[in-house]
């Protein structure tokens, strides 16, 4: 049996490409449309672990020969035994990654399911600020600012996908040569409200990743 392998942003993105080949395979008839789509699936799922092994790759294209929907759900489920936990977060290391925040209302750390999760975020309503915890380069890193509700639909920075939004405005780190002392840069995107619906529909960590870098005003070079 093989240690968990798969990322919580890869799961989702299987889960988008067998449900559009189950899709394909269940709805159109000429089997060279479905095989084309049977190729792209393999392609795209081969893309996203560069790294497998031998045995992890034969688990995630065992897909190649799948057809019926019972098929499908079955792959999907034997999967989830493979899904890797979010980095265990202590409330000494909350205090770590926000030490400017004096009354820290962190979420109940120990009823959050972290192989759901690609990003650790919630909100303070009362103080209208939002807190997102990412892995970078193997380490914790916390990002803090302002939490703006929308009350409509749009579509996420970090997810891609149409859901209810809010503007989340962080002030990057980062700061041009010959800067002033008092230079302030403020970066915002809109961002699913509720982190929960983020986290399940993520696919890529791209959006992710270079927005936390332009925060913290890390080189991405």
């Amino acid at each position: 049996m093989t240690t968990p392998f798969i990322r919580n942003h890869q799961y989702n993105l299987i889960k988008k490409l067998v449900g559009q080949l189950q899709h394909a395979c269940t709805t159109i008839a000429d089997r060279k449309v479905i095989e084309a789509v049977r190729q792209g699936t393999l392609m795209k799922i081969s893309e996203a672990f560069p790294e497998a092994t031998e045995q992890q790759r034969q688990m995630l294209e065992s897909v190649s020969a799948m057809q019926r929907t019972e098929q499908f759900q079955a792959y999907l489920h034997e999967l989830e035994a493979y899904v890797e936990s979010f980095s265990q977060v202590t409330d000494q290391q909350m205090k770590k990654l926000y030490p400017k925040v004096k009354k820290l209302k962190a979420p109940d750390l120990a009823a959050i399911d972290r192989r759901r999760m690609t990003y650790l975020g919630w909100t303070d309503i009362a103080s209208n600020r939002m807190y997102l915890v990412s892995e970078l380069d193997g380490k914790l890193v916390g990002v803090e600012g302002r939490f703006t509700p929308t009350n409509k639909k749009s579509v996420c920075f970090l997810c891609n996908r149409h859901e209810e939004v809010a503007l989340f405005t962080a002030v990057t780190k980062s700061k041009p040569a010959n800067a002033p002392a008092d230079y302030y840069k403020a970066i915002g995107n809109y961002i699913c409200a509720s982190s929960e619906a983020c986290n399940s529909n993520i696919t890529d960590t791209a959006a992710l990743e270079r927005f936390v870098r332009d925060v913290v005003g890390e080189d991405r070079s």
